[in-house]
């Protein structure tokens, strides 16, 4: 099932629902759609690193794997794929989360877990701090833990894809992701003082040791900040978010989530 949701700021975000596996469908009901017949317990929220959107293919392969362990929310962040808006890099795509958890909930799910990659692993730690109680576990996969990291030659020129008016028309044009032109004002609380406020909720940080973003100490200042109540995955010979992150993985991190979840 694909539908628009509206944000609180008024932004159109493209979803998709899929029930998951042996899932039911025995008609239709409400405003949205809502499969009545639908899966009741556990949904997965995916939500996707920067330039992806809810139709590309890592996105799509993600969540073949986690239909096998509960229903899936996909959706497209502001200012991808044929969501409306801008994209502000992590900062309003919060409320972009929101409105993807709440739909998540208004389908019957008791369980709702986030798996965000890359730009949506910072995301979903921020929702779980500013949303406390919204979500059932987090899982967060190659995110880093401050901001403004310039460390990497792909940062670099991710910064410049963002600050430079010439960055922002490659962005549109050649990777179907349209950036906001403002810098933040606020600064959006920082990935690594959202994980100190996530407890109790569970929390899995995921991060490969040869992701070229994000270098290993990102990963652990954001368990190190988590802790007791956050645990730290480094995988052998993975890369960075949805790209690297194979089909056991993925698989690894659902039993983790069903787990966790309760």
């Amino acid at each position: 099932m694909r539908t628009f949701l509206r944000t609180a700021d008024g932004v159109p975000v493209e979803s998709v629902y899929d029930p998951g596996a042996g899932a039911v469908y025995e008609g239709f009901a409400g405003p949205l759609g809502v499969p009545s017949g639908a899966c009741r317990d556990l949904a997965f929220v995916i939500a996707h690193g920067f330039t992806g959107d809810v139709d590309r293919p890592h996105v799509r392969r993600v969540a073949g794997v986690l239909r096998g362990h509960g229903a899936v929310v996909t959706f497209s962040f502001r200012g991808h794929g044929r969501s409306g808006g801008r994209s502000t890099v992590g900062d309003k795509e919060v409320l972009d989360l929101v409105a993807a958890v709440e739909w998540a909930r208004r389908l019957g799910h008791a369980r709702v877990v986030t798996v965000g990659f890359s730009m949506g692993g910072s995301v979903v730690l921020r929702h779980a701090a500013l949303c406390p109680g919204t979500v059932d576990a987090v899982v967060s996969v190659s995110s880093p833990a401050r901001w403004y990291y310039r460390g990497t030659a792909p940062m670099r020129r991710l910064h410049w894809l963002v600050t430079r008016p010439a960055g922002r028309l490659v962005g549109r044009y050649g990777l179907r992701t349209r950036i906001h032109h403002r810098d933040w004002d606020p600064v959006p609380l920082s990935p690594v003082r959202a994980a100190s406020r996530i407890a109790p909720t569970p929390l899995l940080i995921v991060h490969g040791d040869r992701d070229g973003y994000f270098p290993l100490d990102h990963p652990r200042m954001l368990a190190e900040a988590a802790g007791g109540h956050g645990e730290l995955w480094i995988e052998a010979g993975m890369g960075h978010a949805e790209h690297a992150a194979d089909d056991a993985l993925v698989a690894r991190i659902a039993d983790w989530a069903v787990s966790a979840a309760g």
